[in-house]
């Protein structure tokens, strides 16, 4: 997708490129008196992929609603595009929102609802004109190489291609910050790939802000290690002992950030826990 196009959804004023697009400082939640995270503090730059590695129930999907708002912390402040939406009403959160797109976990179509319907459900919600719609959707939809599915339904659809629409969706309105929530779980290692191959494409293409929430380290490691070729559409390793230098690791265990670099740091990481999960 490209990024301004005419007919965009109306988004907050953008920050400066040097200026973090999503800062978490020293944030805490819990429910029901036990908690879930703790004293959370890193920033997502613009352009920054961060991708969140930790045990399944450490809170990673906790942490992508409280970044677009959906759960409030109990303490410390969250500030999205330069705004501390920690402090907002709930109205004023859905101009933020807007600039956000999200792929949920497993996809999370509407059944009942095309593919077209389905990827533009927020611009039918904004009363866009349907030949818009239509026209945005079918640029999406090219985007992850699905451009003949419009009037289908997820139904007709298989697993990974009811992914790749969830992608669409999530593209359509031009965000400048993508929410990716196992964007593969449950997907065989094939299309897991053609999966990850979109989200470096989105990453290097459109150079779109990103929380990438993952429990394959193989896909992680992909993400790390490879960049996407706009002259093969396809996606190059990158040269032995080179890392995508607009990626980076952050990895929960029992609620606490127990590490925020690079990938060369993680790999070269001593700290028994960190050594244990990614070997």
């Amino acid at each position: 997708m490209n990024e301004g196009a005419n007919g965009a959804t109306p988004q907050p004023s953008s920050p400066s490129s040097t200026d973090p697009v999503v800062v978490f400082d020293d944030v805490s939640i819990g429910f029901e008196q036990k908690p879930v995270l703790e004293n959370i503090s890193f920033q997502v730059r613009t352009g920054e992929m961060r991708i969140l590695l930790g045990p399944a129930g450490v809170g990673k999907s906790v942490l992508l609603k409280l970044t677009n708002g959906l759960l409030r912390p109990d303490s410390g402040r969250i500030f999205v595009f330069g705004k501390e939406i920690s402090a907002m009403r709930e109205q004023d959160l859905f101009e933020i929102r807007g600039a956000i797109g999200t792929v949920f976990q497993e996809g999370a179509l509407f059944d009942s609802l095309t593919v077209r319907d389905n990827v533009g459900y927020r611009l039918l919600e904004e009363h866009v004109p349907d030949d818009e719609i239509t026209a945005r959707a079918s640029e999406a939809l090219r985007f992850v190489e699905l451009e003949g599915t419009l009037d289908k339904f997820p139904s007709e659809l298989s697993g990974g291609m009811r992914r790749r629409v969830a992608i669409a969706r999530a593209i359509v309105t031009n965000p400048k910050l993508i929410l990716y929530d196992s964007p593969t779980g449950g997907l065989d290692p094939i299309t897991s790939t053609t999966i990850i191959e979109l989200v470096m494409k989105q990453r290097d293409v459109s150079h779109t802000s990103s929380i990438v929430v993952t429990h394959r380290l193989q896909d992680a490691f992909m993400l790390a290690m490879h960049h996407f070729n706009r002259t093969t559409n396809q996606m190059d390793a990158l040269p032995p002992h080179q890392t995508d230098p607009n990626t980076s690791f952050l990895m929960l265990h029992q609620g606490r950030l127990v590490f925020d670099g690079s990938t060369k740091e993680l790999v070269d990481s001593k700290d028994p826990f960190i050594h244990e999960y990614i070997s």
